[in-house]
């Protein structure tokens, strides 16, 4: 019977020499890594977004341990045939343990007296938060080990693997440039997996040449190339900023969706909308930031290409907001006279005295107890002295700073009365 092996499967490692990524967990001198070379393994998760190594190291680890190894899907389990594997169990044996977020808990807790005992090594691999979808007596038992979305030089590595793979093994030449591999990986997202299959597909499209027309059909959209690390990664960005920043709505919205469909990480932009909000918008409407905030956490939890909407809420939110660069500048201004000045103590008068020595040495002596005193306002020095009449934060004439700029004025009037 014939039967295809993908390129993912031809080209998965056996050791952790041609393991690709997650240099945090297998790098050299890492905790994992050692664990795996004693063949001292743990009971332990594997958590991470599809494609990034997961089942590989699993499989690395069964080829490596002295241990009888047992894999088991949870798509097709049931926990009678979890119970017919215990009972067959008389050596030490490591279950691996594919989707274990599928199990319910009931099937969860069918190992966990089998992973208290010792009878058995549970190696789980989820791609959602083990805290809410594996039993917490269970989780207790097992090390988690975060995996990531792998970077796209690592992408890059694997499909130009792929192809030298695909070459060898045709006895053919492939044409394909940097820019069409960058482009590739930046579809892919971080996913091994998507990425070999896709340069499969358009390797075996290809009559030895892949040029722009082969991928826009092979991958089901126009390919932007795009080098997230390039120029024009950074041409981009600074359009959309600047858009929002002229609070231009649409070409905000333009600038955002050419990022997002050349294959930018959303949560690149998300984390560039929220700085954003406090640099160019500040207390002129505070609310800008728990938005973009909000986006980040979106596209962290949903991923593309579902969080676009998210981050348009939010690009078009900072576009509409009022302006304020206040805070920047505020920030910028005590930066240079931090860097700069005189480095003075802190003012004995709001020191903490935590002994009684600090207390002798006249630390907190002279404080005032705002909340003892009318609007709770004093007249206590809080800056230095070569500082004490500095001012920084000076706020716009735009939106919520108006009041704010007459809610600081009383403050100072009240305070030079008191």
């Amino acid at each position: 019977m014939y039967k295809y092996t993908p390129l993912a499967n031809k080209l998965r490692p056996v050791t952790l020499d041609g393991f690709v990524g997650q240099k945090h967990l297998v790098g050299e001198n890492c905790f994992l890594r050692k664990l795996i070379e004693q063949d001292n393994i743990p009971s332990m998760l594997f958590w991470g977004p599809p494609g990034v190594g997961k089942t590989t190291l699993a499989k690395i680890i069964a080829n490596t341990t002295q241990s009888n190894f047992v894999t088991f899907s949870a798509t097709n389990g049931s926990i009678k045939q979890i119970r017919e594997i215990m009972t067959t169990v008389n050596e030490k044996t490591i279950i691996f343990i594919d989707e274990i977020h599928r199990f319910n808990k009931s099937q969860q807790d069918a190992f966990l007296p089998y992973v208290e005992e010792g009878t058995i090594t549970l190696i789980g691999a989820t791609t959602e938060n083990p805290s809410f979808e594996v039993n917490s007596a269970l989780l207790s038992r097992c090390k988690v080990f975060v995996l990531y979305a792998l970077t796209n030089e690592d992408i890059e590595d694997l499909l130009v693997k792929g192809v030298k793979a695909f070459e060898e093994e045709n006895s053919c030449k492939i044409e394909i440039s940097e820019e069409h591999i960058n482009a590739i990986a930046n579809f892919c997202n971080g996913d091994a997996r998507t990425a070999l299959n896709t340069i499969e597909i358009i390797l075996n499209s290809c009559t030895g040449t892949v040029d722009d027309n082969l991928l826009e059909q092979c991958l089901g959209r126009r390919m932007n190339l795009y080098d997230k690390t390039g120029e024009e990664h950074y041409n981009l960005i600074s359009a959309l900023h600047k858009s929002m920043r002229n609070s231009d709505v649409q070409a905000s919205i333009y600038w955002l969706a050419r990022m997002l469909e050349s294959g930018e990480d959303p949560l690149y932009i998300a984390r560039r909308v929220v700085r954003f909000a406090s640099e160019d918008i500040g207390l002129a409407e505070p609310t800008a930031l728990t938005q973009t905030v909000a986006a980040y956490q979106a596209c962290h939890f949903i991923g593309m290409p579902e969080c676009g909407v998210h981050l348009t809420q939010a690009v078009v939110y900072c576009a509409l907001a009022p302006k304020s660069n206040a805070l920047y500048v505020a920030y910028n201004n005590a930066v240079v006279d931090a860097a700069n000045s005189f480095a003075e103590p802190v003012p004995l008068q709001i020191r903490n005295a935590e002994t009684k020595l600090m207390k002798d040495l006249g630390y907190g002596k002279g404080y005032k107890y705002a909340h003892d005193f009318d609007n709770a306002i004093t007249d206590l020095q809080c800056l230095p002295d070569s500082l004490a009449d500095k001012v920084y934060y000076i706020p716009s004439k735009q939106g919520r700073e108006v009041k704010l700029e007459q809610y600081l004025e009383s403050i100072n009037k009240k305070r030079n009365k008191t």
